[in-house]
């Protein structure tokens, strides 16, 4: 085959996948319909998922070339058009543009929504809770740093919940308009610093490492210094058109935990987890109790996370926040939010999600 001859071949597919990509939307829209028409929720996390994975079972079946992860980029943009098509979908996050709260979000809902910077948690809660944007997306996690306590906390007095979860692969780049080899600063957000310090130490010896007070920017003093660099996201690199130098190695990634916020919990799928509010009065062998409930009923717990409980001077409550299997609806939870509430422990559901079956990266 020549290359015309390919050339003309790969146009007769593309006119195919074109024809078809707008028979697709044309039945996404009919769905949109019967969904609006029944109060149901567009965005359904559980069934991308399962969607998700059903297309790539279906590559690997035809011994495709494309790799889970191209698969999974591909569809999520033609879901995207999907869901800009039938409501405008709006989506709130903890900014700047370029943070990796930002990356996040558009790698979970494409390119085709529309998206809010918000510069605090506060500022996410508010957008969501005023229906001016259907979703916010918000940190709660990190396997270096911890719990994102905030983000807890403000859900705790927030009649929001968390509608679904987003693991992600952090990968941290250096990005600048000058080359490696003229690199005399780069300037990173402390805890990326932290992060990074040998392997920039490494890569770049002869550079100085200047705290900034976000990554967002550190991307400025790279756009506008003459020989400065930034630690940032490639999203980061994108907006203000810089180079990418370096992607930090397997040894200095890390994994953190996203939540997409929303006005309620999103149905159960068979494979969820849900997220608890447990008060109780801090006496020896609180926290076993609760743990004891859970395990008579075979619940898995998770993750535990302790915190303080607001306006308690003398330290007399305490307050966890539980990650357990299951969903809320499930009888094994219900029984034992009943045997919790009978103990006089004060529980809220936070939300039930899908458990995420994969780890999102760029």
């Amino acid at each position: 085959m020549s290359l015309e001859e390919a050339r003309q071949k790969i146009d007769a597919i593309d006119q195919q996948l074109i024809h078809l990509l707008n028979e697709r939307a044309e039945m996404v829209h009919k769905i949109g319909e019967i969904k609006k028409k029944d109060g149901l929720d567009i965005y359904v996390p559980g069934r991308e998922e399962k969607l998700l994975r059903k297309l790539c079972e279906l590559n690997t079946a035809q011994n495709g070339k494309l790799t889970e992860k191209a698969i999974r980029a591909i569809f999520r943009e033609i879901m995207s058009a999907a869901l800009a098509l039938e409501n405008s979908l709006k989506i709130a996050y903890l900014g700047p543009a370029g943070s990796w709260t930002h990356q996040v979000a558009i790698n979970k809902f494409g390119n085709s929504v529309s998206y809010v910077a918000e510069a605090s948690t506060e500022g996410v809660f508010a957008r969501v809770a005023a229906q001016e944007t259907d979703y916010g997306v918000l940190p709660i996690e990190h396997s270096t740093e911890g719990a994102v306590h905030h983000t807890l906390d403000r859900l705790v007095d927030s009649p929001l919940q968390i509608y679904a979860e987003i693991l992600w692969k952090v990968e941290t780049v250096v990005m600048s308009k000058t080359d490696a080899a003229q690199v005399t600063v780069i300037f990173g957000h402390p805890q990326m610093l932290a992060q990074c310090r040998p392997w920039l130490a490494r890569c770049f010896p002869a550079a100085r490492l200047v705290e900034s007070a976000s990554a967002s920017l550190a991307a400025t003093h790279a756009e506008t210094e003459p020989g400065a660099a930034a630690l940032g996201t490639p999203l980061g690199a994108e907006l203000h058109a810089l180079k990418v130098l370096a992607a930090s190695p397997g040894e200095h990634t890390s994994r953190a935990r996203f939540i997409i916020l929303g006005r309620r919990s999103g149905a159960p799928t068979g494979h969820d987890n849900t997220m608890l509010m447990v008060h109780a009065r801090d006496r020896v062998g609180a926290l076993l109790e609760v743990l004891q409930i859970f395990a008579r009923r075979n619940v898995n717990v998770r993750q535990i996370e302790n915190r303080p409980v607001p306006g308690d001077c003398e330290g007399v409550q305490a307050r966890f926040f539980l990650e357990v299997s299951g969903h809320h609806e499930e009888a094994p939870i219900q029984e034992s939010l009943a045997d919790l509430a009978a103990l006089g422990s004060t529980v809220k559901v936070l939300g039930s999600y899908p458990a995420p079956g994969w780890i999102e990266e760029r």
